[in-house]
């Protein structure tokens, strides 16, 4: 993936993170174990996004 598809990608995730969380207040999630894979999936393009940064500033 490049830059922006990573950054669309993180956008999209973020937003899925916050509805998950909304569900969660409102008693509506069932699977609460989603939140943290999605947090995790941030993680990783955040990661992958960093290390292209330091690559191109080389």
């Amino acid at each position: 993936m490049n830059k922006t598809e990573l950054e669309n990608k993180v956008g999209e995730l973020k937003a899925e993170l916050f509805n998950l969380r909304f569900q969660l207040a409102t008693g509506q999630l069932q699977n609460t174990t989603v939140i943290a894979s999605t947090k995790r999936d941030i993680a990783r393009c955040m990661t992958i996004l960093r290390e292209q940064e330091l690559k191109d500033a080389r």
